[in-house]
């Protein structure tokens, strides 16, 4: 894979899914040009494919898994 010269904007909650509409969390921008966004689960089951055809991969699934800094330990 390549990288793209501009970088990434991180993606929000108004991204989603080209699959099944959840939010996105891998942004696939592809070698012929344009771009794909996946949830993690429809991420992880097309991710064989689309390394082949992509020339960078924003991957922020560990966001489903961080627990913000701002959370207090009762919250955790």
């Amino acid at each position: 894979m390549t990288t793209v010269l501009t970088p990434a904007t991180p993606l929000t909650a108004a991204d989603r899914c080209d699959r099944c509409g959840a939010q996105a969390y891998l942004r696939v921008v592809l070698m012929s040009g344009g771009e794909l966004l996946f949830c993690a689960h429809h991420g992880r089951k097309f991710e064989p494919e689309l390394k082949k055809i992509a020339a960078e991969i924003q991957d922020e699934t560990e966001r489903l898994t961080t627990v913000p800094a701002s959370a207090s330990d009762n919250e955790r």
